[in-house]
């Protein structure tokens, strides 16, 4: 499935069944057909995705049944689209054969968007990884950008460049240098957005001042991978989240989306304000999906929180932790 882009602008990119997607950045209020104004681009792969973790069993084994109840109950509560097998589900240290399994029992459960991480610092691990999960079901993929070896510009964007030849589902570049060590500069991501299958961003930089001018030159779909810097990020035009505090806050998030495409700035405010708690307690301290397994235990919806070393399973400490972000963030 490509993405319509050809060299020179954007242009409009695929569908998925059921899901509207976005053109180009809208320089304009939408009105509806009822009359109803948006403020929003449409979101083609969900508006608030929880970066969902991965179930696993006491002997660490991967919980494929635990991995369907979680997905059910991340949709009930709000969530309109998932991410399996990304850095929150212990993506380093889970096999290709778990993921591909992973993708199908998840895709088979829930009828939203599920995107697949399918990234490797290695680009022909990448290429194996994407294909086999586009295979097994995910309606489009996430690729960070190769971590630890410090490629060139020119080294990321053929990466890049033989991921979109081997795909035939949507792209959805993970930018996060804080963890790959990378920058993505704005003169890549134009070459990146020319490429057909990329149509989307996880911006993770923390730079809601440089995502303007790339999404705007690019065309590209935006989605905010920071929880503390949704709202901002919606300000500038990105149309929802990559989440790990969905686990315990889709509803509340999917409020605040909705009051901003309304125009009720300020109850967008108000959520964000409320959400700061447990945005801290999950994401504070860097061990995002440790913490989210932990609000999961709390809340009674994940009985195991074994995880596979070297990430260690929360302790009294990280429940706590996360019991008090809840807590704080008005969610139990």
């Amino acid at each position: 499935m490509g993405s319509g882009r050809r060299e020179g602008r954007p242009l409009p990119m695929p569908s998925i069944p059921g899901y509207e997607c976005a053109s180009h950045p809208r320089s304009t209020v939408s009105t509806m057909s009822d009359g109803s104004m948006h403020l929003l681009d449409p979101a083609p792969f969900g508006r608030v995705l929880p970066a969902m973790v991965t179930p696993m069993n006491s002997d660490g084994s991967i919980d494929f049944q635990g991995a369907q109840r979680l997905a059910r109950q991340l949709v009930a509560d709000g969530a309109d689209g998932l991410v399996v097998n990304g850095t929150t589900g212990e993506s380093p240290v889970t096999h290709m054969e778990e993921k591909v399994e992973l993708v199908k029992a998840v895709k088979s459960t829930v009828d939203v968007p599920i995107i697949s991480g399918a990234g490797s610092n290695d680009t022909i691990h990448t290429v194996r990884m994407v294909e086999q999960t586009q295979e097994a079901g995910a309606d489009a993929v996430l690729v960070v950008a190769p971590y630890y070896s410090r490629p060139s510009q020119e080294g990321i964007f053929r990466h890049y460049e033989a991921v979109n030849s081997s795909a035939d589902k949507p792209i959805i570049i993970y930018d996060v240098p804080s963890r790959t060590g990378v920058h993505l500069t704005l003169g890549t991501y134009r070459r990146l957005a020319k490429l057909e299958h990329v149509a989307a961003v996880k911006d993770a930089t923390g730079d809601v001042a440089a995502a303007v001018r790339k999404r705007m030159e690019t065309g590209l779909t935006w989605y905010s991978g920071d929880d503390g810097l949704f709202l901002p990020y919606l300000s500038i035009g990105a149309v929802g989240v990559i989440s790990v505090i969905a686990h315990v806050a889709a509803n509340p998030m999917r409020a605040l989306a909705d009051a901003f495409d309304r125009g009720d700035i300020h109850t967008a405010q108000r959520l964000s304000v409320q959400l700061a708690p447990v945005t801290e307690a999950l994401n504070g301290a860097g061990f995002q999906a440790v913490m989210a397994k932990a609000a999961l235990k709390v809340r009674g919806v994940l009985d195991s929180t074994t995880m596979r070393l070297p990430n260690v399973g929360p302790g009294p400490e990280e429940l706590s932790c996360a019991e008090r972000g809840m807590r704080a963030s008005q969610l139990i």
